[in-house]
């Protein structure tokens, strides 16, 4: 079984969504019953987006449930990197967690790559779709 790297934060927040979605399921599945004694069901929209709305639901449980299930605590690493014109500001979290629009991105993205094992002071080069870019790492903290 393959671990899934998340940092306690990220854990809490699948979690909670699990916890979300399972307490809401009684309810799908109840409007589910109204839909289906409302008659006709070939014709019935609110039977079909309630049996939609139950498959997603459930699909997603399952797929929070392995992510749990497979869940390995990391510490997330905070780095400071400065390309030469401007300062960034990263948080290296596992691959569920990323967002490079709230600054977290996954140790395995080539920044996350070209980070690892290096510390403060070093020179990083990184492979960008615009070309090699180069960072200086000012601060890496766990």
């Amino acid at each position: 079984m393959n671990k899934v790297p998340f940092t306690k934060n990220g854990l809490d927040k699948i979690a909670a969504e699990r916890d979300k979605l399972t307490a809401e399921r009684p309810d799908v599945v109840n409007n589910l019953q109204k839909a289906r004694e409302m008659g006709d069901l070939s014709e019935n929209g609110y039977y079909k987006e309630t049996k939609a709305r139950l498959s997603w639901l459930d699909r997603r449980l399952r797929y929070l449930n392995r992510l749990i299930k497979e869940a390995e605590i990391v510490n997330s690493v905070q780095v400071e990197l400065n390309d030469g014109a401007k300062t960034y500001q990263y948080q290296i979290v596992g691959n569920y967690e990323s967002n490079p629009q709230e600054n977290t991105i996954s140790y395995q993205s080539p920044l996350g790559q070209a980070i690892a094992g290096k510390q403060a002071g070093d020179t990083i080069k990184v492979k960008t779709p615009r070309g090699i870019k180069e960072y200086k790492i000012l601060k890496l903290s766990k």
